[in-house]
């Protein structure tokens, strides 16, 4: 736990476990929060042909939802544990790093 303390630059083992929770909780969110959203846009396994290409366009468009959700869950869980300095500059590195960066660039 002393690499990964350092390495995220935390200093108390309270703040680890809290960011810890916020890793644990938002994925667990994300992925439970994706699939009323699609309902909502009523958009359901039984809309996909039943052709063996259907079923993975569901999922495919699920996953690819359940990104932005992540992200945004994120912020928000860790505004709620105290966390939220962390957590931004987590997702600017992160958004760098997938090529979306440069939204946090502008001049």
């Amino acid at each position: 736990m002393q690499k990964l303390k350092k390495r995220w630059g935390i200093e108390s083992n309270l703040q680890l476990f809290f960011i810890l929770v916020v890793f644990a909780v938002t994925g667990s969110a994300s992925v439970y929060v994706a699939k009323p959203f699609l309902e909502l846009l009523q958009i359901k396994p039984s809309s996909f042909p039943e052709a063996w290409w259907g079923q993975g366009a569901y999922w495919t468009l699920r996953i690819l939802l359940i990104f932005p959700f992540y992200q945004l869950l994120l912020l928000l869980f860790g505004w709620v544990f105290g966390q939220f300095r962390f957590f931004w500059n987590f997702e600017k590195k992160m958004l760098q790093r997938t090529g979306l960066g440069r939204i946090f660039n502008r001049h």
